[in-house]
């Protein structure tokens, strides 16, 4: 029997909403497509291990080798929790239909806004404990290799006569590219991203008629939101049509309802060796909460008009 048989009747809205939280998340660690995905996000980062450095002077390595493990290692999470939040939130409602889970559960009845916040939680706990497995290996590999940078700079620049204080400055400027409570916050942010898209994906599987049709909106949806500045930016300095208080109104609602997904460059700078302000990450956790709240509900009013 399902595990989603047992769902009480009564009881809290928080105790529904987890146990088919649960339900989901069992569901997908199931799927083909999580391990294929999880296996490659593997493999890519710990490559970074093994890929040791080529180097003319000490002073290139510091800057150049790790950063660029963290842009690999970044670029494969980003990748992983993109996909996984589009894909399998699209596969979740067609799922539960096929094997009509769907029709158990809500003729217990249980709420359809429970429902839906289960199955998004759900996507949301597989794409947290993914990346925070990730997140553990990527500072691993990237300690590891900091400390190995670190060691050949001292020595060569030893060799070389390199005074302490320029030594000094060295070593510090390659720990700073090493890990770091910012580099925690860009993977939040990663996850912030993911769970934006995955909530859309919600949104767009509540009146899709096919999981490939879900997905191919989700990821145009995607790339269109980070083009959304700039053509805003055009739209309103472009001519007088952008000039007038229409405009900026219209732009203002099309933000409201667009996820602006270049808000998420600060993870560029933070792989490049910058501090992320933690106003930074507190900002784009309420985009995050604004639009995953807002995707969900409209997913529960076009969710409630279809009948199962």
């Amino acid at each position: 029997m399902s595990t989603a048989t047992h769902i009480p009747q009564k009881g809290s809205h928080t105790g529904r909403i987890l146990i088919i939280a649960t339900h989901a998340f069992t569901q997908l660690v199931r799927m083909k497509v999580f391990y294929f995905l999880a296996i490659f996000a593997i493999i890519t980062i710990a490559s970074n291990f093994f890929n040791l450095p080529q180097h003319e002077g000490p002073e290139s390595v510091g800057t150049n080798v790790l950063s660029q493990i963290k842009g690999w290692s970044f670029g494969t999470m980003h990748i992983f929790s993109v996909v996984l939040s589009i894909v399998a939130t699209a596969l979740l409602l067609p799922k539960d239909v096929e094997d009509r889970t769907l029709y158990t559960i809500l003729a217990k009845p249980v709420p359809r806004f429970d429902y839906l916040a289960g199955k998004l939680l759900g996507v949301m706990l597989l794409i947290f404990i993914s990346l925070a497995l990730m997140d553990g290996l990527m500072t691993l590999v990237l300690q590891i290799r900091t400390s190995m940078v670190a060691k050949e700079q001292m020595e060569m620049a030893t060799t070389l006569g390199w005074p302490q204080r320029e030594i000094d400055a060295l070593r510090a400027e390659t720990f700073s590219n090493g890990p770091s409570w910012s580099m925690q916050g860009a993977v939040i942010a990663v996850f912030l991203r993911a769970s934006i898209m995955a909530s859309l994906a919600l949104l767009i599987s509540t009146f899709s008629t096919s999981t490939l049709f879900t997905t191919i909106v989700s990821f145009m949806v995607y790339f269109i939101g980070h083009f959304q500045a700039d053509a805003r930016d055009v739209y309103l300095h472009g001519g007088q049509a952008g000039e007038g208080m229409i405009a900026k109104v219209t732009s203002l609602l099309f933000a409201l309802v667009l996820p602006d997904f270049q808000i998420f460059n600060v993870i560029d700078a933070v792989i490049q060796g910058e501090t992320m302000p933690i106003i930074a990450l507190g900002k784009l956790t309420l985009v995050a909460l604004y639009y995953a709240m807002f995707f969900t509900i409209a997913s529960w009013f076009i969710f409630s008009d279809k009948e199962f």
